[in-house]
This record gives structure tokens, C-alpha cells and sequence, in this order.
């Protein structure tokens, strides 16, 4: 089952977080073309947050076209050609956030080698299954 990862303290917008995360999913194929999302009530309900920031995500993924909106039903994934996206699209998506801890690594006077061996870290600390590591939220 596809879970959100809020983080409230972050500096990166709710609603931005679900989106990019819905997004992420479908490239991966961890949501597939007619998988229903949870209604805008219930997420706000779960996560304790605003239905207003749970809508915008919703419109923004509509719009993207990444979601489609049906009556009666919520809102569903979109058919895409595929199961997921190429590597080199979910290689874009991850870009951004590259970007960001590179720049961080760089203000911070971290070697290019540390900041790999810490990347590779946490990447292994967040695989499924590891004990000790948060779980993200189930949708």
C-alpha cells in the first residue's frame, strides 16, 4: 500500500510534499493507472492538516495530469503507457533534491567523498524492512 511521508517541519510545502510524492509513486509504479486515492477528507483527517492543502496537491496532480478526477469515485491514477516511468524520468524527478543536498554539502564544506558515503548511508537506512527507521504514514 502506497504511504505519504509528511514532514511537517520541513521547508518544502505540504501540499508540494504530497505532490511530489504522488508523483514519485507513479513513476515508480507503486501507483498504478486506476488506483484510487484517498478522499481529501480522510488524508486532512489522517495527517491532521488542512483539506484545503490536501486539494491543492489533488488539483496540482490533476492538472499534471498524473491523477483524473470521477464522480462517485475520487480521484483515481491516470492511465500511463507502461507500469512506471523510464529510469531516466525517475532520475529527473529525483534531480531536484540531488540539487539541494549538494548545495548543502557544499555550504557545509563536506568532500564530495563524505557526502556520497552519507547519501549511500541514508539510502541504505531508509530501504524497507530496516529496523529502528520511522515508517512513513499509510495512506
Amino acid at each position: 500500500m502506497f504511504r505519504l511521508d509528511l514532514q511537517p517541519s520541513s521547508a518544502t510545502p505540504l501540499y508540494r510534499q504530497i505532490v511530489d510524492q504522488v508523483t514519485r509513486a507513479v513513476a515508480a509504479g507503486a501507483l498504478r493507472d486506476g488506483d484510487e486515492l484517498p478522499s481529501v477528507r480522510a488524508v486532512a483527517q489522517q495527517y491532521v492538516i488542512n483539506p484545503m492543502t490536501v486539494s491543492k496537491a489533488y488539483s496540482l496532480l490533476e492538472a499534471q495530469g498524473v491523477l483524473e478526477r470521477r464522480r462517485g469515485m475520487g480521484m483515481l491514477v491516470r492511465a500511463r503507457e507502461g507500469e512506471g516511468a523510464a529510469t531516466g524520468e525517475r532520475l529527473a524527478l529525483l534531480q531536484p533534491a540531488l540539487e539541494q543536498a549538494a548545495r548543502a554539502a557544499r555550504q557545509l564544506g563536506i568532500a564530495p567523498d563524505d557526502a556520497l558515503a552519507a547519501f549511500q548511508q541514508t539510502l541504505l537506512q531508509s530501504m524497507p524492512g530496516d529496523d529502528g527507521q520511522e515508517t512513513p504514514h499509510e495512506y
